[in-house]
Parts: C-alpha cells; structure tokens; sequence
C-alpha cells in the first residue's frame, strides 16, 4: 500500500487524515494535532523524532504515512552572510535555494522546476533545459529543511525566484502557497511571499484570484516588444500589451524585475519606455545587476549606467529601487551550483504551456 505524502497536501487535508486515522485505530484525537504539529510548524525529521509519541505509535504512523527528506547535496556561505543550497531530489535532480538575510529577515529564494523550459537568454537555468516539475512538498520542503539544520534556520520572507517558471507548474505552486502561508503550515504572511513569473498571463489569473494578498513580481527585462523577444521567447505568446494589461487588472501591486545588460537594455530610451509601461500599471521598479556566470555572452551593465538608468525612472514619477548583488562569491547565479556540481544533463522535451493548471 502506498503511504500518504503528508506534506504533499495542504494543512487541512493531513489533518483530516491524521484525524481519521487516530479514529481508526482508536486513539484520542490529540494525536493527530500531534503529528500535524511536527509537519511543518515544529517540523520533525521523520515519526521516529516524534518523542510525544510512544515508540509503538510512531512505528504504526511510519506504516501508513510518509515524511520524505530534500537530501541537502551542498552548502555554500557567501562572505556577505548570502548561503546557497543545492537539493537532491529522490530521482537524482537537484534545484537550488538561496538564503538571503537582510536587516534582521531572511528571504528564502526557492525553486518551482528542476530547470526551466522558458529559454531567457541571459538565464543560467533557461541554458541547462527543462528537467521536470516539482511536487508541492519539494517546493515548500526547501524551507522545511532549512528549519531542520542544526541550529535551524527561520524564514521570513519566501521569493518565488530560483529555478524554473511558477506558473508553469500552477497546481503544485498553488498548494506549497496553501502550506507557506497557513497557520497549521509553514505560517508566513501572505505579503511576504511573492511570486515571480517572466508573464505566463493565466497564472497571473490563477494568482489573482486566491484570496490571500500574496505578492507579484513580473521579469520585464525589455520594454519593448522587439528587444524582449529576443531576449525572452515567451513575448512572442505574452506580449507586453497584454502583459501590462494583467498588470492593471491585478488587485495588489506589482513589481517589475529588470537585469541590467550592459549595452543591451541599459539606455536613457529604455528607461523612459520602462517608465511609461510602469507608471501605466502602478508598477514598482526592481533594477537587477547581471550576475556573474549568468547565461549568453552578456556583460553586467557598470554601477554608473544603473544609476543613471535609475535617476531617469525616477525622474518619471515611477519608484524604483537597485536590488544589491548578494553571493558573488558562491556562484549564486540561479542554476551555476547545479551544473557545477551534477554537470549538464540532456533537457527534456516539454509543451511550454502544458502545466499551467488554472482553477
């Protein structure tokens, strides 16, 4: 008999399940709200760390439920304090997140796919293909593991920004949403999870219609049609027009992440065309310095054209903000730790829109 993943469901529905187990094997309901506990709240290792339970029930919940385990394959501290992770999955892939800590927060930068099937030009991911979708529990198993170290380490924050497309894989990123944000889950504020996605229009949809103010950011990196389908092939499907336009629609604000290219998207011009689609969706400006051993033949744009390119936003009337580089010193590129460590697998041949799954 297989064993229910009890951290591949939301909160609610491992609950219902302990509970009905605990009826099965008449046992006092408090069990259950035991186990539910050690999911994600107070998380364990696995029922044998479940010393609130006699060792006889521990050994009957490991026969009927399952707690998998990320096998962290390495870890690597940046001299700024930035850490990278590098996870094994159970069938040998690995993804990759980011702890970044900030002011007293730490922000978790977490992966949806194992690679990635959008081709960004200038994206270490987007080079190494797709390899394939993760589970709900392997997406928020990477903040599980994380307050599973010794000493643990607690996330505030969650950006849906390592490997792969969320909105590519909506109906696992949907439920890890559920188990981030629930109380009986991981119980990080709405606000302070955001998703990042380069514009695939119904998982804007999907996002906009949950009731939790969960977050939006959106990669732009060209403001103009022309440049970003050349820089990013999914504009030839989500146009900016339509792009700003679900921009407008959606209820909360939205950000928008611009890399910095030197010499390709980093003039004067850019900056008033960035502007103008901004300021046309009450947009905040996210200016991204190009990393270090990111993909293509693209050299990061020099501190001084950011900040001009910055003055000239702002100048517009739009907010705008120059994110700090973190980790140079690790290889902190999304996907370089993968490849160094697993090297380059082939891709696997993928329908780019078959997985956005929009309730």
């Amino acid at each position: 008999m297989d064993r229910l993943n009890l951290l591949d469901v939301v909160p609610a529905e491992a609950s219902a399940a302990l509970l009905e187990f605990v009826r099965q094997e008449n046992l006092p309901s408090y069990r259950a709200n035991q186990v539910l506990r050690r999911l994600w709240q107070v998380p364990a290792a696995g029922f044998g760390e479940m010393a609130e339970l006699p060792a006889q029930l521990r050994a009957r919940f490991t026969e009927i439920f399952a707690l998998p385990r990320l096998e962290v394959g390495a870890r690597e501290r940046s001299v700024d304090g930035t850490e990278k992770f590098l996870f094994i999955l159970a069938d040998g892939q690995g993804i990759e997140s980011v702890a970044i800590p900030d002011r007293g927060r730490l922000t978790l930068c977490i992966s949806s796919q194992a690679g990635c099937a959008l081709q960004c030009s200038f994206c270490a991911t987007g080079a190494m293909g797709f390899q394939r979708n993760l589970s709900a529990w392997e997406i928020a198993g990477q903040v599980r593991e994380l307050l599973l170290l010794d000493p643990p380490i607690p996330v505030s924050n969650i950006v849906f920004m390592g490997m792969g497309e969320p909105f590519m894989n909506w109906k696992a990123v949907s439920t890890a949403l559920t188990i981030l944000n629930d109380p009986d889950g991981l119980g990080i504020g709405a606000r302070h999870i955001t998703v990042s996605t380069v514009g695939v229009l119904p998982g804007i949809v999907a996002l906009a219609e949950r009731p939790e103010q969960f977050r939006l950011a959106i990669s732009v990196h060209a403001p103009n049609d022309e440049l970003r389908r050349h820089l990013m092939p999914i504009n030839t499907k989500y146009p900016l027009r339509d792009l700003i336009a679900a921009a407008k629609a959606f209820s909360r604000r939205v950000t928008f992440e611009y890399v910095m290219l030197g010499g390709v998207n980093d003039s004067d011009a850019h900056a008033w065309q960035l502007a103008s689609l901004a300021k046309e969706c009450r947009a905040f400006v996210n200016l991204i310095p190009l990393h270090p051993g990111g993909a293509g033949n693209f050299t990061p744009a020099s501190a001084e054209r950011i900040r001009g390119f910055s003055r000239a936003i702002r100048e517009r009337g739009v907010q705008v903000a120059v994110r700090k580089s973190r980790g140079k010193d690790i290889a902190a590129a999304c996907g370089q730790l993968r490849v160094e460590r697993l090297g380059r697998r082939s891709p696997v041949r993928s329908d780019q829109h078959g997985d956005v799954q929009v309730a």
